[in-house]
């Protein structure tokens, strides 16, 4: 039976498409840049994009911004600026807003990372990937193992106090040994954050064409064993599958992502998910993928409008049938769950709707026994593609 949805806290997700090489893990909706970066029309087109997706907000202020990409930190300080000015003015900021801009070693400069922080950044997320320059280079990265030390220097003299690390694990010919001592340098900077996560092979990458030998299960088993006590050592807790954060400081977006909270998504391929309580729906929707078309739709002719975007690519409305799997696919990733009563408000179902596998998975330890919370247990965490394999 379904019950009256509530509207939780809104996010904004922004997409900066343009990296200087494409990695050949990635598999984002990222493109090479060229000798120079349209920042002024891509600007215009996110203003345009924003302001037809305005009425979605329902009235709701944001409470956190994410530059995603690609690599944001190729554009000037002055574009973001611009785009956050664009953002404050069509939807409006809470006091306490929390906007982190995704950044590579090899795109640091320390005037152009303070004048970030003056047009309100708050917090850096930092894609080192691995201090070691052989695994580096594996990995297509542009910066070096020295570039990787110093950038977290460059962002504190910068005036930042908020950073992340983002750190890969299981790289090609990685033991324990070395992956620890990659783990060991992030912690020795002292970063709030670290989001530390294994390699995969995704399809459409060039490794997924021409694949590196990886380590084997045993050995990505002690990587992530030895891993967890490293961090939980040094004081960083483990509160969803690859983000371990210093008490106080998870990241408040993706903490929204995780407990089904609404978002708008503007830029390249950007998604969004918007909960519209008068209609008792909630929507996904996506955006333009291709730089250049996303670029065409914010012309003055393409006729943009509050009630008509031509940004948009496609959207679905996630029928009560869909919303168990849609909501655990998120809340199921931190290690505290949610609650009971956010399922209900969020998803605008009862219980019932989670039977009769969650009993089922209750039985077999997978699932807390605390009606109140909907969480995996330790031995759920390890098969959470089993957990939620129920639902699909």
């Amino acid at each position: 039976m379904t019950q009256r949805l509530h509207l939780p806290p809104l996010a904004l997700y922004v997409h900066i498409p343009w990296c200087v090489r494409k990695c050949p893990y990635c598999d984002f909706n990222s493109h090479q840049a060229g000798q120079t970066l349209p920042e002024a029309e891509y600007r215009a087109a996110l203003r345009a994009d924003l302001e037809s997706d305005r009425i979605l907000a329902q009235g709701r202020p944001l409470t956190s911004i994410f530059f995603g990409g690609g690599t944001p930190s190729l554009f000037s300080a002055a574009t973001i600026a611009g785009i956050l000015e664009d953002a404050e003015e069509l939807i409006g900021f809470t006091p306490d807003i929390e906007i982190t801009l995704e950044a590579n070693p090899g795109t640091f400069e320390q005037e152009r990372f303070r004048a970030y922080r003056a047009a309100g950044v708050n917090r850096l997320s930092i894609g080192i990937q691995s201090f070691d320059p052989q695994k580096l280079a594996r990995l297509g990265r542009i910066h070096g193992g020295e570039e990787a030390l110093s950038a977290v220097g460059v962002a504190r003299r910068a005036g930042f106090d908020n950073l992340n690390l983002d750190l890969m694990h299981g790289l090609p010919d990685q033991d324990t040994r070395g992956a620890r001592a990659d783990l060991q340098q992030a912690l020795d900077l002292g970063p709030e954050h670290v989001s530390w996560y294994q390699l995969t092979i995704e399809p459409n990458t060039a490794f997924y064409n021409a694949p590196p030998v990886l380590p084997e299960e045993n050995s990505l088993a002690d990587i992530q064993a030895s891993g967890e006590s490293l961090l939980a050592e040094a004081g960083y807790a483990q509160y969803e599958v690859s983000a371990y954060a210093r008490p106080g400081r998870q990241a408040r977006h993706n903490l929204n992502y995780w407990r089904y909270g609404d978002y708008l998504g503007v830029g390249a391929g950007a998604h969004g998910k918007i909960t519209l309580p008068e209609q008792a729906q909630i929507l996904r929707l996506w955006k333009t993928r291709l730089p250049k078309h996303y670029l065409e739709k914010g012309k003055p002719s393409a006729g943009v409008t509050e009630h008509s975007n031509p940004f948009m690519a496609g959207q679905e409305f996630m029928e009560p049938q869909a919303r168990p799997l849609d909501f655990l696919l998120n809340a199921l990733r931190l290690n505290e769950g949610v609650t009971a009563e956010i399922f209900r408000e969020r998803t605008g179902l009862g219980m019932d709707a989670l039977e009769p596998q969650w009993s089922e998975l209750r039985t077999l330890g997978l699932v807390g026994s605390d009606n109140s919370r909907l969480t995996t247990t330790a031995l759920g965490r390890r098969f959470l593609n089993d957990v939620l394999g129920r639902y699909s």
